[in-house]
């Protein structure tokens, strides 16, 4: 029984000694953020790490090549989901913009997020967004209902399902 209490011990000192040591290393995960955020810096899903990310106008060079990428790029978020953060903007270099979503809807950004550098890992795709899922983005950004209306065509665009996004502060 004692034996049983010891490792106990043992195992709850290193789970906390191990939060520590990421709290103190600025690492932040969020999973359950739904809104607006009063620190919007930090790690969002699986852990992102500022290592080998690939310029914009090169992820558009690679995904109109093969018709995606898997990987990490960095960005500014350019607009947010404001119901919920389920979704961003990114602008790329040749003027469009790239919507981000997240893998199974498994983490959300913060709504207040608009305006931060972010680092997203995930695989990106040469895809058409059909008319009805353009009006539905469309009402999220909070869109008149006669801009939801005026959406009439698809449109063909790269879109990235994120698996790990990392939002830096701004400088």
């Amino acid at each position: 029984m004692n034996k049983k209490m010891l490792f106990g011990c043992f195992v709850l000192i290193f789970t906390l000694l191990g939060c520590q040591k990421a709290e103190e290393a600025g690492i932040v995960t969020t999973y359950e953020l739904v809104g607006e955020a009063t620190v919007v810096e930090g790690n969002y899903g699986d852990l992102v790490e500022e290592k080998n990310i690939l310029p914009l106008v090169s992820l558009i060079d690679a995904v109109e090549a093969s018709g995606s990428f898997t990987g990490k790029v960095s960005g500014k978020i350019k607009e947010v989901c404001t119901s919920k953060g389920c979704w961003f903007s990114m602008e790329l270099p040749n003027g469009s913009s790239m919507r981000v979503t997240f893998k199974e809807y498994g983490f959300f950004l913060p709504t207040n997020s608009q305006g931060f550098p972010i680092t997203i890992e995930g695989v990106a795709t040469l895809t058409e967004t059909d008319v009805e899922t353009l009006r539905h983005y469309a009402e999220d950004q909070g869109k008149t209902k006669e801009e939801v209306a005026a959406i009439q065509t698809p449109k063909r665009e790269i879109s990235f399902e994120a698996v790990g996004a990392l939002i830096k502060s701004r400088s």
